[in-house]
């Protein structure tokens, strides 16, 4: 993947490229925001990626999801992992078909820097946060991201040094279905911001 890294090296130079190689990301879910943040994180020049869910992809995933028809059935972190590896095959990708829990978190997440939350249930979130929030990493959050239109509406709040949260804070899945658009531009804007904190870092040496 030489000519896709030397472009990158072209836009940023090579202090970015060796910034973003080395920094391992997490995904607590592979669905919506999962898999679209984890394809803008990859083509970008991240290389490090641990993917955890423990889902398989039904048709109806695929509206939003970055997934494809042959691969309803596959766990989503195999195919997403499959995906992913069609931009980049240089990637350092670790999968656990896994349900994320109270009692195993920190472990799963381990060895990652920055934990994108992408999950459906406001419990999990809630779990995520409170179980990671001391451990150092920077967590990338989301809620509020279904519906149509006022997109302008998905904000990025930034509660604490490493602690963001992407939404509009009320349009709850379970009363405004999550569209692609919106998941996309929430997805877009998670993997902006796990990109402008690790060039934060970069910036402050």
């Amino acid at each position: 993947m030489e000519s896709f890294e030397e472009n990158l090296t072209k836009k940023f130079g090579k202090d970015y490229l060796g910034k973003v190689r080395n920094v391992r990301v997490g995904f607590a879910g592979a669905g919506g925001l999962g898999s679209n943040c984890a394809l803008n994180l990859v083509r970008s020049g991240f290389r490090k990626l641990t993917l955890v869910d423990f889902d398989i992809i039904i048709p109806s995933n695929l509206d939003r999801q970055f997934y494809f028809l042959d691969q309803v059935g596959l766990n989503k972190v195999d195919a997403l992992k499959a995906n992913l590896l069609r931009v980049n095959p240089d990637l350092d990708i670790k999968t656990m078909v896994k349900k994320i829990e109270k009692d195993n978190i920190k472990a799963v997440f381990e060895d990652c820097a920055i934990v994108v939350e992408c999950f459906d249930r406001a419990e999990s979130k809630k779990m995520l946060v409170e179980e990671l929030l001391n451990s150092g990493k920077c967590i990338i959050a989301a809620s509020g991201v279904g519906g149509i239109g006022s997109s302008d509406e998905i904000k990025i709040h930034h509660l604490k040094d490493n602690l963001f949260l992407v939404g509009d804070l009320e349009s709850d899945i379970k009363d405004k279905p999550p569209i692609s658009p919106r998941v996309n531009i929430a997805a877009a804007k998670q993997a902006d911001l796990v990109l402008n904190y690790v060039l934060d870092k970069l910036r402050a040496g």
